[in-house]
């Protein structure tokens, strides 16, 4: 589909996203060219252009565009990087990832929508993301190191163990708060004399939990 012939809808979808204050050309490319409506439930297809988030399986959520989007420009991607996602959800933050960077290692907790993303990612041709069944919250160093971290559910706190995984100069965004209380959206940056951390906004994200899914 040419951008000429986008539903209504999708025109201001990308027109709300640049009034917000998106206005990263790379990043708001690649929230065009990732078809959000596939990665939303069938009975939510009518709202997937709508700046909110919407319900998933497992009792998970796709996070609102102006999120991902913003998210995604606080990493300051470059195409050689590599990036962990903590939550893979659906998938749809991971395809706009893999639009701007070399590869995406994505970790889910629950086996349902890990095996489900994994399938949609590779019918769409994301063949560089990777989905891994694990729990993100306990990784080992066999993982390897990363130029980006993004977690997309909130942490009470950042686990220094997480942080360990960033390469030098690297950059993490997370939503840090209890599960029913303030959650700010924070970004770390790993730099030679220590970890710099700045707050951004509020958020609201479902938690994150420890462990694998045992149902789901």
């Amino acid at each position: 589909m040419s951008p000429a012939d986008d539903p209504p809808e999708k025109m201001l979808f990308q027109l709300g996203l640049r009034r917000r204050g998106i206005s990263d050309q790379a990043v708001l490319r690649a929230m065009e060219e990732v078809p959000r409506d596939i990665f939303v439930d069938p009975a939510d297809r009518d709202a997937a252009w709508r700046d909110t988030a919407l319900g998933i399986a497992c009792g998970q959520t796709i996070s609102q565009p102006f999120v991902v989007a913003y998210m995604t420009g606080q990493l300051r991607l470059r195409p050689e990087h590599r990036v962990l996602e903590i939550g893979t959800g659906s998938g749809y933050q991971a395809a706009v990832l893999a639009r701007l960077c070399a590869h995406v290692v994505s970790v889910e907790r629950f086996r349902t929508l890990a095996d489900t993303a994994r399938a949609r990612l590779a019918k769409l041709g994301y063949d560089n993301v990777e989905v891994v069944l694990a729990d993100g919250l306990a990784l080992g160093e066999e993982i390897g190191e990363f130029d980006r971290i993004v977690v997309t559910a909130a942490l009470p706190e950042i686990p220094p163990s997480l942080i360990g995984l960033l390469r030098p100069d690297g950059i993490m965004v997370a939503p840090v708060g209890p599960p029913r209380g303030r959650q700010t959206l924070v970004r770390i940056q790993s730099t030679p004399d220590g970890v710099e951390r700045h707050e951004l906004f509020d958020v609201r994200f479902v938690p994150a939990l420890p462990g694998i899914a045992r149902e789901m």
